[in-house]
Formats: structure tokens, sequence, C-alpha cells
């Protein structure tokens, strides 16, 4: 795909813009807001340092951003539709509405939406079923990870070209297979954002502590393994299986106050087959020798750009 229309341009469709302008595209972006294509701009100037590091793409260039009048131009050649407007549900399902109104039948049309369903905001629209969810993480043109869904309209091929066209423009894509509220590195994320809350409000710890707590502790490991495969390593040779078994009890300890689920065998098996094939045939002393090399290069490089 070569054409992108982007529909809204604040602080995450900004980041899709530059996003797309340095996988070498065309980028047609539209906003209603007066000082949108200014603030649009400054955003990609600021972000263009950061992707010209990372390596751009050929042909990549700030001059392949332009921007429309109206909705209808932004949208009349594009390959693929990213909409990234306010978190305001009436407004979403209006938008997506309108955008279908005036799309190419064969375009995919994806929403940045951090919480909504695609099911509740595609009921306006009169081909919903090639509308999905395209939840990315800010910045948009650093942070690789996409979570795609559809609704209960939304066909199965719009998912799918959705996730292909994210994946060729280098993105990591997780597609759900059914609708979560908050997706699922959100709900991850919200969990630790409560329960940090509560120990601030009850004089448990503090704000620098809670944080420090993450960035030199398990907040090293996660870049490598993420926070299952990392539990699957704590239970030594005997991996997730001797984890579960031995620290399962701890699960009722008052260590969160979230409620824990109740470890059945299906969990347990679920869990310990999961690691199994995340891990891929490699052994846990290859995996603690990759975490190992990982978290001495995260060190020393969060070492660096502190100095």
């Amino acid at each position: 795909m070569k054409t992108v229309a982007c529909v809204g341009a604040g602080v995450i469709g900004g980041g899709w813009v530059a996003h797309f302008l340095a996988r070498g595209m065309r980028v047609v972006a539209w906003d209603p807001a007066p000082d949108a294509e200014e603030k649009l701009r400054r955003l990609v100037d600021a972000a263009w340092p950061a992707l010209t590091e990372l390596g751009l793409a050929d042909h990549a260039s700030k001059d392949n951003l332009s921007i429309a009048k109206t909705l209808a131009e932004a949208t009349a050649d594009a390959e693929f539709v990213q909409e990234s407007a306010p978190e305001k549900l009436e407004l979403k399902q209006k938008l997506l509405a309108d955008i279908d109104d005036v799309t190419p039948p064969h375009v995919v049309i994806a929403s940045s939406t951090s919480g909504y369903g695609m099911t509740e905001m595609q009921v306006a629209a009169k081909n919903p079923d090639r509308l999905v969810v395209g939840h990315p993480f800010n910045p948009p043109y650093l942070i690789p990870l996409v979570e795609v869904v559809g609704g209960k309209l939304t066909r199965r091929s719009a998912v799918e070209q959705a996730a292909d066209f994210y994946r060729g423009t280098g993105k990591t894509v997780i597609v759900m297979e059914r609708e979560v509220p908050g997706f699922i590195a959100n709900r991850l994320q919200e969990a630790m954002w409560r329960e940090a809350l509560h120990m601030v409000a009850n004089g448990e710890a503090t704000v620098e502590q809670i944080d420090l707590s993450i960035t030199d502790g398990p907040g090293l490991r996660w870049p490598v393994h993420g926070p299952l495969l990392t539990f699957h390593l704590a239970g030594g040779e005997g991996g997730m299986a001797h984890m579960l078994d031995h620290f399962g009890p701890s699960l009722k300890s008052p260590w969160t106050r979230l409620d824990a689920p109740e470890l059945t065998k299906h969990l347990r098996d679920s869990v310990v087959q999961g690691c199994l094939a995340e891990a891929d045939g490699r052994s846990i002393e290859d995996l603690v020798e990759q975490r190992d090399r990982a978290i001495i290069a995260i060190q020393r490089a969060v070492r660096d750009n502190h100095a």
C-alpha cells in the first residue's frame, strides 16, 4: 500500500502519520481543528530524528504528507484508513460511519481506540464488516505493538488485511480472537496502575519507590521475555509447571487488591503449555543466557542515556 489516510491528527494520529511517512508512504491527513496542520507538522518534525536513527524506508520523506480540507478528500485515494479521534463513543460511532460513507468500498478502516470495542463503535456504519480496531501505543512511531480485533459485524478478512498491513510497516501485531474491554496490554497496565494508586493512597509506598521497583526490578526482564516467560524461568529446571505447583497457593495471599482466578488444572496446563510454545524449543538454560545478555545490554543503554 502506498497511500494512507489518517483521520485525526492529535498525539496518536500524528504519531501514526510520522510512522507511515517513515515507511515511505504517502499520507493524507484530516483533522477539523483549526491549528491541526501546524501541530501535526511540528510533531512530525520532532519525531523525524528518532525515525532517522531507526532507519527510514526508501523514498521516506516528510514531503509525502498532505493535509486534506475535507474528510472525503482525505480518503478519496486511500488504500488504508487510520482513525484517531478523541475517546468519545458517540463521536467514534458517527465519525466511523462518515468515513465509511466516503471511503472506497474495498478499503479497510481501522480505529486507534484505546478502550472501546468495535462492536459498539460500528453500529452506525453502512458497511461495518470492514471496520477493525488497530490499537497502537504512544508514540506509535516508536512503540511497535498494535492490537487488532474486529467487532461482531467485522469480516475475518478485514482483520487479516489490517494485520498484514501493519506488519508490512514494521509493527508487531497481536490479532485478538475476541473483544475484551481495554484489549490486552491496557488491561495489564491498568492492573498495575490501580495497585500503585492503592499503595500511594494507603501510605504503603511512594511514587518514586513504585517507579523504581519496576525500572530496576521486573521491568528490566520484561523486554526480553514478558511476565509469563519470566515466571517460567522462576520455576528453575521445572519451568512454569514447577512455578505454579510450588507458588500456586500464594495466589490466595493478599499481594494485590485484585481477586485471583481459581488455579484449576485447565488454567495450570494452559499456562504451562503456553510457555513451552513460546520458548519454542529453547531450554531453561538457553532462556536464562538470553535474558542475562539482554538485561546487561538494557542496563548499559539506560546508563549511557543518563550519562
